[in-house]
């Protein structure tokens, strides 16, 4: 793999850079692979990297029907946090933020990673109470959360000059979460294609998969894709709001639903907040990008969707709520919109796991999961390499569904 630094750009400068090698290659698509992961998302790429760097699993394809970071992993908010409240779950996250702080150097490819905190901004006192009982779990695990005065929010926050006394829903106090982050999703995707390739990965574009293929004796035994088909003795279903889709064609039902969860963004304005803005109460959520732009989130469709735009009274209401709080944005301009596919479990917590068909494996229910995505990667390759769940993962196994051991996990967006 070549490597990117100072150096070897001011060389390919002197050459008007016609020395840069591909960042991945196009192979040849074989008849048969160890293992196939279909999904070039952030999980699927992540877990194709360590089934190679960890357990030196190489004879592995990646299928992907549209193009390399073009699905769910380019339609997120970046935003990278381990604030959650169970005890199954903070640990996973702190495990995947800190792996997101090294990943820039570990792949040699710049994340544009900014280490900027969160600031969830409270205005009701049963919302403060779920987050101090949040901080209380966190401390146990190192993930950092403290309350902060309304004076001391504003001052972190200039632009908030809502939510005064005399408002409907008034600022009490602030949780800061100095672990949170951003970084850009596309070289989150192509820092990990490009890494995986260099050590043996194959991955292949514009090559849906139609059907997974079980064999006589009920294993999975490979997958029809619209160029002929692939067999193979494992594989891995990361194709986040697709994945009844696929597991339904060897007739596995799974505890998931489609939802769409919406985001937009302004036009480029000068430095107005350096952190990430989280308000729980009134349902939305931003930060500003590196190139100036408000990133802004809001609440999921309420019903089951597999739309990607976004619907107008969803869009209404963020709105309206971030104008109560931040008046002063009524004169952004909007330059974009989308909406993405993610399928959620009953008890709004990840599915990792080895399904009933034998050698077919699963990475669904990831309600935000692009913060997940080095975590999710790590310990999915350990399932597949191992036969086992990672210690991190084997509490989100399928498994708990049959005995009714969720996971309910008030830390996603579904809890507003």
């Amino acid at each position: 793999m070549q490597r990117y630094s100072i150096l070897s750009l001011a060389k390919n400068a002197l050459s008007g850079h016609r020395g840069w090698q591909p960042a991945w290659r196009s192979h040849p698509l074989k008849d048969r692979y160890e293992v196939i992961v279909i999904g070039a998302g952030g999980h699927g790429l992540a877990t194709a990297y360590y089934l190679a760097r960890e357990f030196g699993i190489t004879d592995v394809a990646v299928l992907e029907r549209g193009w390399l970071g073009g699905g769910n992993i380019a339609r997120n908010t970046v935003t990278i946090r381990s604030n959650y409240l169970r005890d199954e779950s903070i640990p996973f996250y702190v495990k995947s933020v800190a792996l997101y702080e090294g990943l820039t150097r570990e792949l040699n490819f710049n994340m544009m990673h900014s280490k900027r905190t969160m600031i969830d901004v409270v205005q009701t006192w049963p919302k403060l109470r779920d987050l101090r009982r949040r901080q209380l779990g966190m401390d146990i695990y190192g993930s950092t959360y403290e309350r902060i005065t309304t004076e001391e929010v504003r001052r972190r926050i200039p632009a908030l000059t809502g939510g005064g006394p005399d408002a409907r829903l008034p600022i009490i106090c602030g949780m800061v979460h100095t672990d949170a982050g951003v970084n850009r999703h596309d070289a989150v995707a192509w820092g990990y294609a490009r890494a995986a390739d260099a050590r043996g990965v194959e991955i292949h574009q514009q090559t849906p998969v139609t059907a997974l293929i079980r064999g006589a004796n009920g294993r999975i035994a490979g997958v029809e894709t619209s160029r002929g088909t692939v067999k193979a003795g494992k594989v891995v279903v990361a194709v986040s709001g697709h994945t009844t889709t696929l597991t339904e064609t060897v007739g596995l039902k799974l505890p998931l639903r489609t939802m769409n969860l919406t985001a937009f963004v302004s036009e480029p304005v000068k430095p107005l907040v350096d952190v990430i803005v989280n308000c729980p109460d009134s349902g939305f959520y931003f930060s500003q990008s590196d190139k100036g732009e408000m990133v802004i989130g809001g609440a999921p469709d309420q019903g089951q969707s597999f739309r990607r735009d976004i619907k107008q009274h969803v869009f209404e209401d963020t709105v309206t709520a971030m104008l109560s709080l931040f008046p002063s944005f009524k004169k952004l301009k909007l330059m974009r919109q989308w909406g993405g596919h993610l399928d959620i479990a009953h008890d709004a917590s990840p599915i990792m796991d080895e399904t009933d068909v034998p050698g077919l494996f699963v990475t669904a229910g990831w309600w935000g999961g692009y913060k997940a995505i080095p975590a999710g990667g790590l310990t999915l390759a350990h399932l597949v390499a191992k036969g086992v769940p990672h210690p991190l993962m084997a509490p989100f196994t399928i498994k708990r569904f049959r005995h009714l051991d969720f996971v309910m996990e008030t830390g996603t967006t579904t809890a507003r």
